[in-house]
């Protein structure tokens, strides 16, 4: 019993401990679980936010609707132009060639070698002003020549007139047979020819003496120089020394459709002299004014149009041979039309209309008008169906309806000047004294109208 006893303790330290269903625990486990079990909150957080954006967005829109009203609702901004009484011009646009009255291609009449050039090339010069100098020595020499011939020839004339007295004194006295006294008759008619030809030798010799300095037939604008001293030219050769253009006065040629030529003889017929005014390319800048001088005799069949000449004084020599001008021909003028800046026309498939403004209590509000355009002159036009001190507009009309608010653009001080040429009618109201504004372009402000006629 004892041994058992002792021997218990042993066995049950020797043997570990059983535990029923142990539990393993994992930390990445348990990481993942917890995390995954707040997914919305994230979600919450994002409605918030998107809520809250919203909100925010709809408080602007609200603000700027207090502020400003609805963006298609809002004025348009206009600039403005009176329209007024005046007198247009009925032109004949047409492009055209400068042409010079006279341009002189100068050769040589004698042979020999150039000794001195005394032009510029571009210079102007005057009729009788030396160009070019040919050795003169050679006939210097021939006029010498001629004139010792003709010496001698008139001395055998006056001999042969001495005999011709002593045979008519024999004759008289019957010493000598009338045969004899008529054959030196004949020798005197043949020396008198022979000194005619000497003179006419002498005279030729001077002229080719003359040649031999070429002076300018014209007045003019010489070209580049084509020759040098120590070049041999030939007598009436074809090759040009020097060319020589006249600039003052110079003409310009254009050209016409042949349904305006009615309106031209009708006026010529009348006595009147019609303007020309010639422009240069960009049809911005007036080159100089002249008139008419004539028409061709012909119209061209090919093209169905006649040719027109005019003449310019030229004396700041604004025009320049073979230059290519736009050309303006008054045919007639218009009075006491109204006129508006063309701008402000527009079109559509009904025809021509403006926007009239008109002004209230409430503000300037711009109405469709349909108008007749007539004659345009640039930047006017006469037209039927506006009123003289009628407002029109000039711009936006990219935004402008029939019923519109608008607002007046006042313009800047800078462009003052440049509105006060180019367009009519401008309002002084600034957005902040609408009313006022509105009201002084109904009674057709004063300044509007200086403006316009100003501009014509």
């Amino acid at each position: 019993m004892e041994s058992q006893t002792s021997q218990q303790p042993i066995t049950e330290k020797s043997q570990p401990p059983i535990v029923e269903n142990p539990i393993i625990e994992n930390p990445i486990t348990e990481k993942s679980t917890r995390s995954g079990s707040h997914w919305w909150v994230w979600v919450l957080a994002v409605v918030v936010l998107l809520v809250g954006i919203t909100i925010w967005s709809r408080r602007g829109a609200d603000t700027e609707a207090k502020a400003g009203g609805d963006p298609a609702s809002r004025p348009v901004m206009v600039s403005t132009a009176t329209a007024h009484r005046g007198d247009i011009g009925v032109f004949l646009n047409a492009l055209g060639a400068v042409t010079p009255v006279y341009t002189v291609t100068v050769t040589s009449r004698v042979q020999g070698e150039i000794t001195k050039v005394y032009y510029r090339e571009g210079q102007m010069v005057k009729k009788g002003d030396p160009l070019i100098e040919i050795d003169p020595r050679p006939y210097q020499a021939a006029l010498t020549q001629v004139q010792g011939q003709l010496a001698h020839d008139q001395a055998v004339l006056s001999e042969a007139k001495i005999d011709l007295d002593r045979y008519k004194q024999a004759l008289d006295r019957n010493a000598i047979a009338k045969q004899q006294y008529d054959d030196q008759q004949q020798v005197v008619f043949q020396d008198e020819g022979t000194v005619q030809n000497d003179e006419g030798q002498l005279a030729n010799a001077k002229v080719n003496l003359v040649y031999t300095q070429i002076t300018s037939p014209i007045a003019g604008r010489v070209g580049l120089r084509l020759v040098d001293p120590g070049n041999i030219v030939q007598a009436n050769s074809t090759t040009s020394l020097v060319v020589i253009t006249q600039l003052q006065p110079i003409t310009v040629i254009f050209s016409i459709a042949e349904d305006s030529l009615a309106a031209i003889q009708q006026q010529l017929r009348k006595g009147k002299t019609l303007t020309v005014d010639a422009f240069d390319r960009a049809e911005s800048t007036k080159l100089a004014s002249g008139k008419l001088l004539t028409l061709d005799n012909v119209i061209d069949p090919t093209t169905g149009t006649l040719k027109l000449k005019a003449i310019f004084d030229n004396n700041d020599n604004a025009l320049f041979p073979s230059q290519f001008v736009n050309i303006k021909l008054l045919v007639d003028t218009q009075h006491d039309v109204t006129l508006i800046p063309t701008p402000a026309i527009q079109r559509n498939a009904q025809g021509a209309y403006v926007y009239v403004i008109k002004s209230d209590g409430t503000g300037a509000t711009a109405s469709i008008r349909t108008i007749t355009p007539g004659t345009t002159d640039g930047a006017s036009t006469g037209v039927q169906g506006i009123e003289p001190n009628e407002v029109v507009a000039v711009n936006g009309f990219d935004r402008l309806l029939d019923g519109a608010k608008v607002t007046i653009r006042q313009p800047s001080k800078s462009a003052g000047t440049a509105a006060g040429q180019q367009q009519t009618g401008q309002s002084q109201a600034g957005q902040s004294q609408a009313s006022q504004s509105q009201s002084g372009q109904s009674n057709g402000s004063a300044p509007g109208g200086k403006n316009g006629a100003a501009r014509q």
